[in-house]
């Protein structure tokens, strides 16, 4: 069992920093606006990848998988909402703020909770979860239930911690190049590409 649980650690591991929506998510956040504020989306995301793991653990993900049009639904609301926050940042200005001193709570909860919506519209992380989670489950072993939470949770806490390195790491290189006149825009267009590409992502088959 030890061994199924590192084994699965470390294919998390490999997942986590590879390139990815989230991830690009917390770092052109982090690049953006800071390191607080890469955290907050991190944690947002892990925490909707609770309600996943339970999706799984329960057995409704297998209901999604075999319901097209349940499944186009959550993918059409997804999609929406990434192209709403994509549009709310191509009519905002250009400015933002560095550093993880200016960081408010309000506007850290506000990503927090951008971090879960985005998760949950994505039926994508439950589908990857059904098809990941199983392969790790000891038969003979506890619940699969249970294993299904165990694993989740090891998912959960090593993406978190993977994610938070990614923030805080590139919350440190901002602080280089954020007197630069041409850096303000150049993230503000980033972050509209990158929500733009995760909606189109969760689109596609």
């Amino acid at each position: 069992m030890i061994e199924t649980l590192f084994s699965f650690a470390f294919a998390t591991l490999l997942l986590a920093i590879s390139p990815g929506p989230d991830n690009i998510f917390v770092l052109t956040q982090s690049v953006a606006r800071g390191s607080k504020y890469g955290i907050a989306i991190a944690s947002g995301l892990i925490t909707g990848c609770i309600v996943h793991t339970s999706i799984v653990a329960l057995g409704f993900a297998v209901i999604i998988r075999d319901n097209d049009w349940l499944l186009y639904s959550i993918k059409i609301a997804g999609a929406i909402y990434l192209l709403y926050i994509a549009y709310k940042i191509y009519k905002s200005d250009a400015s933002i703020e560095f550093g993880d001193s200016k960081a408010s709570s309000q506007n850290l909860w506000k990503l927090y909770k951008i971090g879960i919506t985005m998760n949950l519209l994505n039926p994508k992380v439950t589908l990857f979860f059904l098809a990941l989670l199983p392969q790790f489950v000891i038969e003979n072993s506890y619940p699969d239930w249970i294993q299904i939470y165990i694993l989740g949770g090891i998912f959960m806490l090593v993406s978190l911690l993977t994610f938070s390195t990614i923030a805080l790491l590139a919350g440190k290189a901002a602080s280089f190049i954020k007197s630069s006149k041409w850096f303000a825009p150049a993230m503000k267009w980033t972050q509209i590409v990158v929500f733009i590409g995760i909606a189109v992502a969760i689109l596609i088959p």
